[in-house]
């Protein structure tokens, strides 16, 4: 399962590398959640019966769809006559390729990076996870997007910015911990028809991290002219 906290974390860190530009920090960490929305098409097709063969890591983790973002975007920017429309396609564009490449890291899986070509890059295809380490994996999902909001919350705090939502933040923190907890009970109690309730809440709660993104893009993109904050927010 998608570790979309870490992606998220992740985007939020690289603002350290990031010219100041309006939208662009926004856009790689929303590029960064961006590939996990496959998820959905996992599910549909689970749920009707189809096959899911193709479906997850392919499409939306490829360079071609991270290039084609960044054209369409910079095309948007131009004729709009709004540069920030195309900081935000290149910054979504940074942000998948980020995501497929942490995949490539941390996840026993293999990307098609190339697709539509059919080559698949997996850098721990000769290593099996047991299956405990696979369980788990999957509520710590929650875990992850926890940590991301909770960081979000001390970064606002620090920053003085989006301090507005701040309270409601700390409630959806406290929500993907529960759910964190519950999840983590289940996997390993449940014997049937876990997947298809933890899918679904899973998917709503990546919504929810790119709304609450969204949100706070201005603690987001003022991260951009202090990069040591989050880095030293998620330290202490």
């Amino acid at each position: 399962m998608a570790q979309a906290g870490i992606h998220s974390m992740v985007g939020v860190v690289v603002r350290k590398w990031s010219p100041a530009r309006q939208w662009l920090v926004l856009g790689i960490v929303l590029g960064s959640l961006l590939p996990d929305a496959d998820n959905l098409a996992v599910a549909i097709a689970t749920v009707t019966g189809g096959s899911t063969e193709g479906l997850h890591r392919t499409f939306t983790h490829s360079l071609f769809t991270a290039a084609a973002i960044v054209i369409v975007f910079q095309l948007i920017g131009r004729f709009s006559k709004r540069p920030s429309w195309g900081n935000l396609g290149l910054g979504l564009g940074i942000g998948v390729v980020l995501h497929a490449l942490l995949d490539l890291l941390i996840w026993f899986d293999g990307v098609q990076l190339f697709w539509p070509l059919p080559l698949w890059v997996n850098l721990w295809a000769v290593v099996t996870p047991p299956e405990w380490f696979s369980n788990l994996m999957m509520p710590m999902g929650m875990f992850f997007l926890a940590l991301y909001f909770g960081g979000l919350i001390m970064l606002a705090q620090r920053q003085g910015t989006d301090l507005g939502r701040v309270r409601s933040l700390k409630v959806w923190t406290a929500v993907q911990t529960i759910l964190f907890l519950i999840f983590l009970a289940l996997v390993y109690t449940m014997e049937s028809g876990f997947m298809t309730i933890f899918g679904a809440i899973y998917l709503l709660s990546l919504g929810l991290a790119a709304v609450i993104t969204v949100q706070m893009r201005q603690t987001i993109e003022t991260t951009a002219k202090s990069p040591e904050g989050f880095t030293k927010t998620l330290q202490t």
